[in-house]
Order: structure tokens, then sequence, then C-alpha cells
């Protein structure tokens, strides 16, 4: 008969994405002494691009949660620890087995005591600590990364024998303000807000920083959340790396707006979504870059690459942040097919259910600053694609057509692009296959 043991395994932010380098712990949904079962959700885990659920790998026992909520952890990083039954006799007599429902302690096993996570070498090198000197309590006597901010807290950082330069008293109490400030202390914790929308007064304390203060009178905290350092990152990398031009067309889709009166509310009873506007957009753009291809495109310096399959990103505005969903070889669906791309992408952006395969694979932008009321606007192209369309809101004016004047409905295309790949010629003509497009919808047009 063969015996059952037990081991401690490490549970480790998983590779979700090639460039993705670490996540943050939404919140856990599980709890020490919870027995979880193989693809148990975990927790949730904050990346740079989406929210995802993290399933368990292993059946078992919860031991140990080392990040705890709203914490990050690098790819690799052990975030919790889980017990797993496993037959002794399928055991290597390299690994420490220790009884059921006993935990392996740092004092009987050091065999993990020598390898450190990315966050763990950071810390350690931007405080001067010693690693030699800290007293690990992961798995296997592993230092995690609060071992590290529990030894510095301690004054451990101080004492260091080998530091690369004398730390002053004031920095040292800096260092240790800040990690005593990240404990669950809710008097001295920062206000955590989009900055959107505040339903109280923060309640902020008044704090001295590089020769001025912050009054909780005047003055409030908002954490820079992964997504919006990944928007400032991109954002940043668009506008430095890329010369940007833009040009802007008006269009009259008066006709446009006949047709999608018509049929918007057979469209809603039978596919039980709205037809906007951005359909019919999507549909003109999609067209206009098959007879342009070099449009859809990105620099590789020595080489310009043209995407085969159009995918076009999808603008979408949340609270806090902008998304940018993609439709995946939106050439091959018509305007009904998009509309419930659309609606579906809009919908799963909006209740944060968007996956990394929803993000990538973009090949163009196309973004609604209509739906905001904006009539211009010179966006920032989202890197690395060659450009980038806003949809401006539909405005009724007078317009002169064969010298008398008319009540049109009228819009503004406004195109950044890149101009390393891209000049105004091919995108003034792209622009304008783009309004032939859009103006030449009439009444008889299907959206099937």
């Amino acid at each position: 008969m063969n015996q059952t043991n037990s081991r401690l395994t490490e549970v480790t932010v998983p590779h979700l994405a090639e460039s993705l380098v670490s996540a943050t712990i939404g919140k856990w949904l599980k709890k020490p002494g919870d027995y979880i079962e193989q693809y148990d959700v975990l927790c949730e885990l904050f990346t740079e691009k989406v929210n995802t659920e993290m399933p368990s790998p292993i059946e078992g026992k919860l031991v140990k949660i080392i990040v705890g909520d709203g914490e990050t952890a690098a790819v690799g990083e052990a975030i919790c620890l889980i017990e797993e039954k496993v037959d002794a006799s399928a055991v290597s007599h390299t690994e420490a087995v220790s009884p059921v429902g006993t935990a392996l302690s740092a004092d009987t096993d050091q065999s993990m005591r020598g390898r450190y996570s990315p966050a763990v070498q950071r810390i350690a090198q931007d405080n001067g600590v010693d690693l030699a000197r800290v007293a690990g309590t992961g798995l296997g006597g592993r230092i995690t990364r609060k071992d590290v901010e529990q030894f510095i807290g301690s004054g451990g950082a101080n004492a260091a024998p080998a530091q690369p330069a004398a730390v002053q008293p004031q920095q040292q109490a800096a260092v240790s303000s800040a990690i005593a400030a990240e404990q669950p202390q809710a008097a001295n914790m920062p206000v955590r807000s989009s900055g959107i929308h505040l339903s109280a007064n923060p309640q902020t304390p008044l704090i001295e920083a590089e020769g001025h203060s912050l009054d909780s009178r005047n003055e409030h905290f908002i954490d820079v959340t992964p997504i919006r350092n990944a928007i400032a990152s991109r954002m940043r990398q668009s506008v430095t790396e890329i010369p940007h031009a833009w040009t802007m067309i008006e269009v009259d889709v008066t006709n446009l707006v006949v047709l999608r009166n018509k049929v918007k509310d057979e469209f809603m009873r039978r596919e039980g979504i709205n037809l906007t506007y951005l359909a019919f957009m999507l549909k003109a753009v999609v067209n206009a870059i098959k007879d342009y291809p070099i449009i859809n495109s990105v620099w590789a310096v020595d080489k310009i690459i043209v995407k085969r399959d159009i995918n076009i990103s999808l603008s979408v505005g949340t609270e806090d942040s902008v998304m940018t969903p993609v439709i995946k070889k939106a050439d091959q669906k018509n305007i009904a097919g998009l509309a419930r791309e659309i609606d579906e992408l809009t919908k799963k952006t909006r209740a944060g259910k968007l996956s990394l395969n929803d993000m990538v694979g973009g090949t163009f932008t196309v973004n609604n600053t209509g739906s905001f009321g904006s009539i211009l606007s010179y966006p920032i192209i989202n890197y690395p694609q060659a450009a980038i369309v806003t949809f401006e809101s539909i405005v009724k004016k007078p317009v002169v057509i064969q010298d008398m004047i008319a009540v049109r409905s009228m819009v503004n295309l406004c195109l950044s692009l890149d101009h390393r790949i891209l000049d105004g010629v091919i995108c003034g003509r792209f622009l304008q296959r783009v309004k032939e497009n859009l103006e030449s919808y009439n009444a008889d047009t299907k959206i099937y």
C-alpha cells in the first residue's frame, strides 16, 4: 500500500505574455486553510494590459499567501504556498517531504536559501542590503520581498557590512516611513481613487516631501495603477519615437444617418444590441485599408512591415483608463458583424473581463471621440502602429451644394500618421477613400 505524504509547492506569477514582466494581486479569492481544487481561481491578477483570473495549477491546501492584495510580483515570483498530497513512492529522494498537515520551516529546510527573485534582488541592491544576513520565511528558506522589507524596516540595512554609499539618517527615516505606510493602517493610508469621482473628502495626512507639504485640505493621493503606468509609458514612447503628423477631412454623412435611422430598430429587435455609427465607420475604414495597405504597417528600422490581416484596435474609455481591444480580421466581417464585435468588446472592457488575446494583434486604431461631443482632436498613435483615426461628433451644418445652401449632417475624421512610413499624399488619398465609402451609404445599403 502506497504511503501518502505532502509537500509545499510555490505558485508563481505565470508568463502570460511576451512583454509582461510583473503583475499586481487585485484580490485574493481564497484564504489560508482553504482546500483548493486544480484550476480553482486563487486570485485576480492585474497586469499592464488587463485583469485576469489566476487558476491554481495544483490541488491541495492553501498554506500561506506571500504576496497580498495590491502588491506586485515579478513573473516567476512565488505568490502563495500550497500543500499538495503526493505518493511517497513518486517523491524523489532529493525533494524535501513533510508529514501531512505539517509545514516546512526555514530551520529544517534551506534548499532554496540562495535563490532570489528579481524583486528581492532589486530591493536589496537599492537599499544596500546583504541578503546573507536576511532570514528567509519562504519555501526552503527562500527570502521573500517581505523578508527584505521587514529587514530594512527594522534597521538591518543600516548595519549592512557593505554599502555602496553611506545612508543619511533622513534617507533611512524616509525608507522606514515608506515601509510603515504600506502596512494596513487605515488612518495613514493614502486615498485610493481614480480621481474622477470622489464621494467623500480624502483624509490624507500632512507630510513633507522635497521642500513642500501635502495638505489634506487641498491635496490628495491618486495611486498610479499598472494600466495607467502602461498607458503613460506607451504614450511617452509613441510621441518620443514616432514623428507625428496630422490631417483632417470633413465628410457628409447625411445618407448614413438616414440609413441608420431606417434599420436600427429592426436591428435591435433582431440582435438585441444597438447599431451605432461606429460600425459603419469601421467598415468604411477597413475597405479603404484594402485599397491602401501601407496604412496597415509598422516601422522596423530597416524595413516597413505591412500586415496582411486587418485587425482594428478600438479605443474604449473606462472610468480611469483607455483600453484598445482588437477586432481580429475586421475585413472579413459585414456591418452587422462589426456591430456585434463592438458591443461585445465594449461590454467586456467596462466589466474588466478582457483577456490578453482581446488586446493583442492590432494593426490600426479607430477612436470614436464623437461619443463625447468632440468635433476635433489630435490623437496619439497607438504604438507601434502607423496611424490612428478619430470619428468625431456628427453635427448638422449649412453646406453649399451646387450653389445652394442645405442643412447636412457633417462629421470630421482626424488622422495622425507616422511620418517615417506615411506621407501626406498617401494619407490624403486614404482619407478621401474613407470619405467616399461613408458618403456612398444609402437607404439600400445591406448591413448583413
